[in-house]
């Protein structure tokens, strides 16, 4: 009987001694892999901030742009009104210029085009005579 407890008995110690071995190597390395895991967080949270800095430059870049555009724009529509008081021969002209320069600002409403009269929707086919055969009839557009 002593024979066979000796075996269980060393197995039970050494299975004993590497749960505790492996649990004071785990507690005393310092956290091998989270720290991996902390580092990578940390590099995507990096990258994640400078892409939205990044974005935040970009429209604020825009913004200023087209206001640039936006004070050309007018600069040019001064140039213009002033061009074509300066340089318009008569009075009459002189309006015309103006008014078409200012056609565009919106102060004037432009005439609206009239809707179709006939509410049919387009069709994605060639229509045919009643007579006639369709495009998609085998005979279409073969000679007789």
């Amino acid at each position: 009987m002593e024979q066979t407890i000796t075996p269980w008995l060393i197995s039970a110690i050494a299975l004993l001694a590497g749960v505790a071995i492996g649990f004071l190597l785990a507690r005393a390395l310092p956290n091998a892999a989270p720290n991996r895991t902390q580092r990578q967080l940390d590099e995507m949270q990096e990258r994640f901030d400078a892409y939205q800095s990044e974005v935040v430059t970009h429209f604020n870049t825009t913004a200023n742009l087209v206001r640039k555009l936006t004070q050309s724009y007018q600069d040019v529509q001064e140039h213009l009104s002033e061009g074509a008081n300066r340089l318009a021969l008569d009075e009459l002209t002189r309006q015309r210029l103006l008014a078409a320069l200012h056609a565009d600002e919106g102060n004037e409403k432009r005439e609206r085009l009239t809707p179709p009269r006939n509410n049919e929707m387009p069709k994605d086919y060639a229509p045919k005579d009643p007579s006639g055969v369709g495009t998609l009839d085998e005979n279409f557009g073969l000679r007789r």
